[in-house]
């Protein structure tokens, strides 16, 4: 019971730090608890009070990278994945995010905020390369990326 309490006390400390994810947190309590039912017994009794939320945690994960434009699309889903968030969570957080987000509206204001004083049109076609490849490693499509870019020269 001492041991799995300091594992427990591990674990609430890992967790007052930031929100973590089930196989997040377990994976790093392997680290100093050796018995796995003692680690799925401290994960599944954080659970029952509150403190791991997977579905939670995802959903706040994709709110601030959407509305951060940190990322979007496959590298989000990556995001998650590399956070413990089970395929599914993942799955259906990021379906009802897509419901109500713009990308390319998304596109247009990191452009604005990041790149001031790239004009597309006319501009060097290799800065636009470089803004196209750093878009595209966000995660943002292709298409909605084409789309912000013409965007200026329809108005």
């Amino acid at each position: 019971m001492g041991r799995e309490r300091s594992g427990l006390s591990h674990a609430v400390d890992l967790l007052s730090r930031r929100d973590h994810a089930e196989a997040e947190l377990a994976r790093k309590l392997r680290r100093t608890v050796d018995d796995e039912e003692e680690i799925a017994r401290i994960v599944a009794r954080l659970r029952e009070l509150g403190y791991l939320d997977d579905r939670r945690l995802a959903v706040r994960i994709v709110e601030a990278a959407l509305a951060g434009g940190r990322m979007a699309g496959a590298r989000l889903r990556l995001e998650l994945q590399r956070r413990g968030i089970p395929r599914a969570i993942a799955d259906e957080v990021l379906h009802a995010a897509a419901g109500d987000y713009d990308e390319r509206g998304a596109v247009t204001a990191l452009l604005s905020r990041k790149f001031p004083r790239f004009a597309a049109e006319g501009g060097d076609p290799r800065e636009k390369r470089r803004i196209v490849g750093w878009l595209q490693r966000r995660g943002f499509s292709l298409s909605a990326i084409l789309e912000a870019l013409r965007e200026p020269a329809e108005d």
